[in-house]
């Protein structure tokens, strides 16, 4: 059974919903991403998702441009992000980790290599910001050949055609993108975003993660209520950017732990 599935298998039964924080890797420097990535998961993280830096991060807002742009200044390649996954995974074996980026560092590794490395070192999941599910068969089909699991995102605009089709190719978890727009965007409607969730639970089983616009700890117990996942990401990347590195490894955490009680208060 995956990391995955026995993390969300175990938050069901226990009728909690997951708390999925993302961070840049490399963001401020290197050698600060592992011992963050272990912070947040004794802070209550179930689930991390580890940006990989590009150089234009489309999808994303300025908070998470900018972590990009950090994280590429201090040389931080594809590579280096698979080598701080496999430094977490010498302290932690059972937290999943999914690697969210975009397709030109993959296809410039070259898809098998990629797969067989991000395997080795126990990458759990993918998500491929700019990469469809129509154009992503190739890469789908040996992601799941190596046990990684194919994550994809669903939009307020995605028609119930295309999320029926999304559902079926994707695996792991579904990230439903509750905002029209980038990253850190704001005005979350959460009476929306449970809409929307119920119409894609009639197509799937998997779990639906809920991020963009969930920034404090009374949005993220709102979300929570309606998913089964929250995912938080530009309000902790801006903390990154705005203090100062020595205070990152206690801020963060108690940032993703007050997030984890507000959830759990519910």
């Amino acid at each position: 059974m995956s990391r995955l599935k026995t993390c969300f298998d175990q938050l069901r039964a226990q009728k909690r919903a997951a708390l999925i924080p993302f961070i840049t890797a490399g963001d401020p420097i290197q050698t600060l991403t592992v011992p963050l990535m272990h912070g947040l998961v004794e802070a209550g993280a179930d689930v991390i998702e580890l940006g990989v830096p590009f150089s234009d991060p489309m999808a994303d807002g300025p908070v998470i441009q900018r972590a990009s742009e950090r994280a590429l200044a201090q040389g931080t390649s594809l590579r280096d992000v698979l080598d701080m996954v496999k430094n977490f995974r010498l302290q932690n074996q059972t937290t999943p980790v999914v690697l969210m980026g975009y397709l030109n560092p993959i296809e410039i590794m070259g898809y098998k290599t990629f797969v067989q490395a991000a395997e080795s070192v126990g990458v759990d999941g993918v998500l491929t910001v700019d990469l469809p599910p129509e154009e992503a068969t190739d890469l789908s089909a040996l992601l799941r050949a190596h046990a990684i699991a194919p994550i994809f995102l669903i939009a307020p605009t995605t028609t119930p055609k295309r999320i029926k089709h999304i559902c079926v190719q994707a695996s792991g978890y579904l990230y439903y993108v509750s905002l029209k727009g980038v990253t850190g965007s704001a005005n979350l409607d959460v009476i929306s975003v449970a809409k929307k969730v119920t119409e894609i639970r009639q197509h799937t089983d998997l779990p639906i993660g809920v991020g963009f616009g969930i920034k404090d700890v009374q949005s993220a117990a709102q979300v929570a209520k309606v998913s089964d996942a929250v995912i938080v990401g530009s309000a902790l990347v801006r903390l990154v950017e705005t203090e100062a590195q020595d205070k990152l490894l206690k801020m963060i955490p108690a940032f993703v732990r007050a997030l984890r009680q507000g959830m759990d208060a519910l």
